[in-house]
């Protein structure tokens, strides 16, 4: 039988360095399977295997058509953003706290692995958020989002006044300490944590959460995601920040304008043919807990 993937990197940090083992015997097993495996590069001097095959995050999207990530959601943000490029399946092994992007039990891996390698899975493609701070004085800034994109003060606390446009034209104004905008992949991160509703991840759309506003009417909103989104900022006392993921932060200066709208990129998950999106908010926020 001709095998659904025939190159396949292995990513990711986890938190606890002991959990570079599994990291180990999966490289091993996946051997064992005939596979050609590639070690991201950031990771090898820990796991010191002979003979093993060295590669950047770009490299492994050039050359694998399947990235095995291992560790926790933050592992799985930071290897999306910039696999999102290629046309390579993502699949990740949860190592970490809540991990809502990585499904994969540790304990059960193998066996799951089996199932999804011979071609039985679900693939799912979720689009991203490009970022562009648009500046009159100097170069404009992009960077990509998985989750969200959050508008806030460089300073903790600190509240700050803009207008969003949505699709050209004027949506609201508002005083607030930010603004989250947010996948349906990232409603349940910190848009959740921030009042935001939780969005099935085959919608296409978009959620716009004020943070901390300084009006009591100021709610969640929820549009398309093929509109285009544009901050503008008035009086601003102090500079500006955009974080993608909480990873990567843009700065913005006085007259910078924040362009947010769907990337061209998707980033491809696939999951067990067990998964069940619901069942697994269901687990991760406890919904069955009685009491």
């Amino acid at each position: 039988m001709k095998k659904k993937f025939y190159c396949i990197g292995i990513i990711g940090r986890p938190r606890d360095n002991r959990a570079f083992i599994i990291h180990k015997k999966l490289y091993y097993w996946l051997l064992d399977q005939g596979y050609k495996v590639i070690i991201e590069d950031k990771i090898s001097n820990e796991l010191t295997l002979k003979n093993s095959q060295i590669a950047t995050l770009t490299e492994i999207g050039k050359l694998c058509n399947l990235a095995i990530v291992v560790g926790g959601d933050g592992n799985m943000l930071g290897a999306a953003r910039i696999l999102s490029c290629y046309p390579i399946k993502i699949i990740g092994i949860n190592k970490g706290n809540l991990g809502f992007l990585t499904d994969l039990n540790f304990n059960t891996v193998f066996q799951e692995l089996s199932e999804i390698l011979s071609g039985s899975y679900i693939l799912e493609d979720r689009f991203i958020l490009e970022t562009i701070v648009l500046s009159k004085f100097s170069h404009s800034q992009t960077s990509t989002a998985v989750n969200e994109v959050v508008i806030h003060s460089e300073k903790v606390a600190h509240m700050i006044e803009f207008e969003v446009y949505i699709d050209e034209k004027l949506a609201f104004s508002q005083r607030s300490d930010g603004l989250i905008i947010s996948t349906p992949t990232g409603s349940t991160g910190y848009s959740l944590s921030a009042g935001g509703p939780i969005l099935s991840t085959s919608l296409d759309a978009i959620v716009l959460v004020p943070m901390f506003p300084h009006t009591l009417s100021a709610r969640p909103l929820v549009i398309s995601n093929s509109s285009v989104i544009l901050l503008k900022f008035l009086n601003m006392q102090n500079r500006l920040k955009v974080s993608c993921d909480s990873q990567i932060v843009l700065s913005v200066d006085l007259q910078d304008m924040v362009l947010i709208r769907r990337s061209a990129n998707y980033v491809r998950f696939i999951h067990s043919k067990k998964y069940n999106y619901f069942d697994m908010l269901s687990k991760k926020l406890n919904w069955f807990k009685k009491g």
